[in-house]
């Protein structure tokens, strides 16, 4: 028997919008709403998107010194973490490879870490385990809310003037509609935005909030993929798992200087090496030719006919009207702008290495 997948607080909320409910990672949720992905992608990149991502893990770390204990699991400069500030980051092993991404934010008495739902149950055990004297609390009374797009300052910020002051990876707790929230302006679209930490029982009332703006609509996990996958931001356990380094993801930018020269975290003799003399791999863009996807584990070849790597995150990339897709090829290659064959289901299909993001990022600096 397996378990029934849970259900966010914003559940009867999205049967009601007519969402089209799916089981991913073990909880019910929106694959997409009436408007349909290319038109909940395209209506985030011109206005607004509300995405639930209640089914992430929220915890709270309390204690002496979080900063210096989380820097003994993850490569990041947690330390410095000035109160009110957040940063991208991620667990690493004995390997060198990535446990998981999570985002961390000081909220001054205590650090606030939000992890993928699908490794919880992984996660909090690893802090429980490794950070001594923190108390790690998972936080279940809570739903999270982002609020996604050029738009995403007027929705948010006409209930909450506070918000239109946060820039981008800052956190403040304000009133929403007079419910106390804590506020992020982060996202995992590539646009502004902001991620939002609801009390459950008025997670429905602020997002119809929300979705009273004209400029608001909700947007499912479908919009969510195609939207994150132009801006070219990693997706766990296809971009990057327990066997890829930060340096293999060109993700070296998420490890801060002092982080990268002092060491002292899990797998650091491994990421200073490939930081100091390269990697085996690296992680492209890659923009198929013709309008067929490319999806995860479809092969990448060079022209002469030699296997270099394999997609990883692929599909239609409705801002840039074509297929796109994310992948690693081997040291040697992969320079913007080289040509390459993809193998789908038996054929060969050109395909060109291009910078990411295939999408200029918009956050509000």
């Amino acid at each position: 028997m397996t378990d029934a997948p849970k259900r966010t607080p914003l559940y009867d909320l999205h049967v009601e919008l007519g969402g089209k409910m799916v089981d991913f990672a073990g909880w019910e949720m929106p694959v997409q709403y009436p408007m349909g992905i290319m038109g909940e992608h395209n209506h985030t990149r011109a206005k607004a998107g509300l995405f639930d991502v209640s089914h992430m893990g929220q915890v709270i770390l309390r204690g002496e010194n979080v900063g210096e204990k989380l820097e003994t699991l993850c490569p990041q400069a947690y330390a410095t973490l000035k109160e009110g500030k957040a940063r991208y980051g991620f667990f690493t092993n004995e390997e060198g490879g990535i446990m998981d991404d999570l985002i961390v934010s000081n909220a001054g008495d205590h650090f606030f870490v939000v992890v993928n739902a699908a490794l919880r149950h992984q996660d909090i055990p690893h802090m429980t385990a490794h950070l001594d004297g923190v108390e790690v609390t998972e936080i279940f009374d809570r739903a999270l809310v982002a609020v996604q797009g050029p738009s995403a300052e007027n929705v948010v910020g006409d209930l909450c003037p506070a918000a239109r002051e946060l820039k981008f990876m800052e956190t403040t707790v304000a009133d929403i509609n007079g419910v106390e929230c804590r506020i992020s302006r982060l996202g995992y679209t590539g646009e502004d935005g902001y991620e939002i930490s609801i009390p459950e029982d008025k997670a429905i009332e602020v997002s119809r909030a929300f979705l009273a703006h004209d400029d608001c609509e909700p947007a499912g996990l479908g919009a969510r993929d195609s939207l994150r996958l132009e801006a070219g931001l990693c997706l766990y356990g296809n971009d990057i798992d327990q066997s890829t380094s930060p340096v293999e993801a060109s993700l070296g930018w998420a490890m801060q200087k002092r982080r990268k020269e002092e060491g002292g975290f899990p797998g650091a003799a491994r990421i200073q090496k490939e930081l100091a003399e390269g990697a085996a791999k690296k992680l492209v863009g890659i923009k198929p030719e013709g309008r067929a996807p490319a999806r995860q584990h479809v092969e990448i070849q060079c022209l002469e006919g030699n296997t270099i790597g394999e997609i990883t995150s692929g599909g239609f990339g409705p801002t840039v009207g074509g297929p796109v897709a994310m992948g690693y090829v081997s040291a040697g290659h992969g320079e913007p702008g080289e040509k390459v064959n993809l193998i789908i289901r038996g054929k060969v299909q050109p395909a060109e290495i291009v910078s990411l993001p295939f999408v200029q990022q918009n956050y509000k600096r």
